[in-house]
């Protein structure tokens, strides 16, 4: 994954760091009383570096939380189901303590809705029962829930949220749709103690170094899981590096040191990366902002696009803070409505301040124009495409947000290769677990559930897509001095393939991990 794309027999490592590679006679004449492996034909690469997740959601829900995915994930395809998982919880959930449950998604359950606020008042009256949205951007919680989150008939939407109600008395029904409407309970911060974070923390770094990962990254850390991130970094040894997102309105009392909570020490393994901004929500809450109108609006209104719930004067003070503080920004814009927004901001940072190099991202970003990519190419913006969406979501997004002749540019990846833009591919994890050779398959393939194929156009190479996963992921997190490569230097994270994926582009999905290494030491072995 070097600059030249080259391709070595023999890897020589020294003091967790590479001493040479090249030719298996060439590192032989320099190694002194090493230690000799052979992999027997097998394939090493760089270790994946996740450019964009929330480490560790999944030990979170494996752990503590209610898995409700419908298939081909989880079991959950319709709303019975849902309820038994939850009541199952319930049953050995003390009194007052909380049961979540995560990853529902009700555009794939029969009923095509969530479950009510009655129907999980009959799951438990004496747990606040709260369900998150497969995307996070919205949820459902029954009466005790929806108490603690002080809000009845009588409370007005919040700015850029939703309070779901009867259409007839105008009670809640217990849906909070956007991030202002869940409050405490879009983070749920209150769940959390950092003994189950640390849980969650070893259980995740397992499945992470088990499919190959070396760097994780945790994409939104508010004041509380920054303190516990710290607390990990400093009073044991993380399993797994990761690379942690604040949240942006922490700045600047957080470079001041005006928290009151632990930070990562150097050399921790943990440390802090870009600072995260949200636009808009989700493509499939129809939260995502477009300029176009949805294909099937869910709320009938045939115009409806989703307005941006913020100005371009509040945009552009947002970024221009975070900009002028040094930092680089990754910025969630889904829909192209919130990327023009996003880009706008990010323009008008760079003409009051310039900075030649600040590799500010979009994230997912899933149907940016060709008009919005030359201007990222002119502006040195980057984005994180989410191709996994085009896999689990694609029949959905096909039917009902873009429809047959738009769905075939979402996730433009070609588009942005062909103008010479740097960008990367992520899971979102926990929106689709951590996979990354079925998610550079997706990219690759562009194949849905239903096994269409969605805009072979904007197809990635196999090279392309193991690059965006690599050296490029870890170029966009400036950290490709020292990741992301297999090159004279840099840090000895491996991960051994049983195969080579760029051999065999329509099952490289089905090679399997059987070696990683960080620092050049084995953290999984198959």
């Amino acid at each position: 994954m070097d600059k030249d794309y080259s391709t070595a027999d023999s890897v020589l490592i020294e003091g967790g760091r590479i001493k040479a590679v090249g030719r298996e006679a060439e590192c032989r004449a320099i190694a002194t009383h090493a230690e000799e492996v052979n992999l027997d034909g097998q394939t090493v690469i760089p270790g994946f570096i996740d450019p964009h997740g929330h480490f560790p959601d999944s030990g979170f829900l494996k752990l503590h939380r209610v898995d409700l995915s419908p298939p081909p994930l989880g079991a959950c395809s319709n709303i019975a189901e849902v309820l038994e998982q939850l009541h199952q919880k319930a049953r050995v959930t003390k009194p007052g303590d909380w049961v979540v449950g995560a990853m529902i998604n009700p555009a794939e359950l029969e009923e095509k809705r969530f479950p009510t606020r009655n129907e999980l008042d009959a799951v438990s009256v004496e747990h606040p029962v709260w369900l998150f949205h497969v995307s996070g951007h919205a949820g459902v919680a029954n009466s005790l829930a929806l108490a603690f989150r002080a809000v009845d008939k009588n409370s007005q939407d919040p700015a850029g949220g939703k309070f779901g109600r009867d259409p007839l008395t105008g009670e809640l029904n217990g849906l909070c749709e956007g991030m202002s409407a869940m409050g405490k309970m879009g983070d749920s911060e209150f769940q959390i103690s950092y003994e189950k974070f640390l849980s969650a923390y070893v259980d995740a770094a397992d499945e992470y170094l088990g499919q190959g990962v070396t760097l994780a990254q945790n994409a939104w850390a508010t004041k509380t899981l920054l303190g516990y991130f710290g607390q990990i970094a400093n009073e044991s040894h993380p399993p797994i590096d990761t690379m942690v997102l604040p949240a942006g309105f922490l700045e600047p009392k957080l470079t001041a040191g005006e928290l009151d909570i632990p930070l990562p020490e150097p050399g921790s393994g943990i440390f802090l990366g870009p600072r995260k901004v949200f636009v808009d929500g989700s493509f499939h809450l129809q939260t995502a902002c477009l300029t176009q109108p949805y294909f099937k609006p869910l709320n009938g209104d045939p115009h409806h696009r989703c307005e941006l719930p913020f100005s371009r004067e509040q945009m552009v003070t947002r970024i221009s803070k975070l900009h002028d503080l040094g930092f680089q920004c990754h910025i969630h814009a889904n829909g192209d409505a919130a990327a023009d927004l996003a880009l706008d901001a990010i323009e008008a940072a760079q003409r009051a301040n310039r900075r030649e190099d600040h590799r500010h991202t979009l994230i997912h970003s899933q149907n940016l124009r060709e008009d919005q990519l030359d201007r990222m190419a002119t502006a040195g913006v980057s984005v994180s495409f989410f191709p996994a969406h085009l896999h689990y979501f694609g029949d959905f997004h096909s039917a009902v947000t873009f429809g047959p002749d738009r769905v075939r540019n979402m996730c433009p990846t070609r588009w942005a290769e062909e103008r010479g833009i740097r960008f990367t591919i992520h899971n979102d994890a926990q929106v689709t677990p951590t996979r990354p050779l079925h998610l550079m398959w997706c990219a690759v393939n562009r194949q849905s559930l239903s096994g269409k194929t969605i805009g072979q156009d904007q197809a990635l190479s196999p090279l392309s897509a193991l690059r965006a996963h690599t050296i490029d992921a870890a170029w966009q997190v400036f950290q490709e001095h020292d990741r992301g490569s297999i090159e004279a230097g840099k840090r000895a994270d491996f991960a051994v393939l049983s195969g080579n994926p760029l051999d065999d582009p329509e099952n490289m999905q089905k090679l399997s991990v059987s070696q990683t290494l960080v620092l050049g030491e084995t953290r999984y072995r198959s």
